[in-house]
């Protein structure tokens, strides 16, 4: 059985990498996702290098095949050799970038996401000042998900001093990440 099991991954990853159809293309990254979803699954996902395509994936304009990327990652991130892979690679900027996104899905992943890869090591770069100041919009969202999601980043990711600075500076400042519509 665990055969077959990577034998189907492959084939869904070899299809996704040759279809030209974008629907074939955003059922197969859903199908992925849903895989990421199960710790059985993360070494054959890593072997089929599906971290990779998720990563490059969140740079692409349908915005479909992004929430299903970041869904993918987000599921994978919990463990410790994914969540390393993806702050090696450089992952956490195409993360933060999903945060502007108009879709409520892929903003609430890319939160969720990035309470995931937060570390010691990585807390800079996921706590900086363009993802407080969004957290803090996203924090007066009439959205009750988002908004208590972005809450618990603030409380339980920043330093209360990172929160009450940030408040100061947005005062200044026009922020320009639209929140996502509902």
């Amino acid at each position: 059985m665990e055969l077959g099991r990577l034998e189907y991954l492959q084939a869904l990853v070899t299809e996704f990498q040759v279809t030209d159809s974008p629907e074939a293309k955003e059922q197969v990254l859903a199908n992925l996702a849903n895989f990421a979803y199960d710790p059985k699954n993360y070494e054959y996902l890593r072997q089929l290098q599906v971290l990779d395509l998720f990563l490059d994936t969140l740079t692409e304009d349908n915005e479909t095949l992004v929430e299903f990327a970041i869904g993918g990652l987000c599921n994978l991130c919990l463990d410790k050799t994914n969540k390393d892979y993806i702050l090696e690679a450089n992952g956490v900027d195409p993360i933060i970038n999903c945060l502007s996104s108009s879709n409520e899905e892929t903003v609430m992943s890319a939160v969720t996401t990035l309470m995931y890869l937060t570390t010691l090591q990585s807390r800079e770069q996921t706590t900086a000042l363009p993802v407080v100041e969004c957290m803090l919009r996203f924090s007066l969202s009439a959205n009750r998900r988002l908004s208590n999601l972005a809450t618990v980043f603030l409380e339980d990711y920043c330093t209360p001093m990172q929160v009450e600075e940030t408040r100061n500076l947005s005062k200044h400042t026009a922020v320009g990440i639209p929140l996502p519509k509902d």
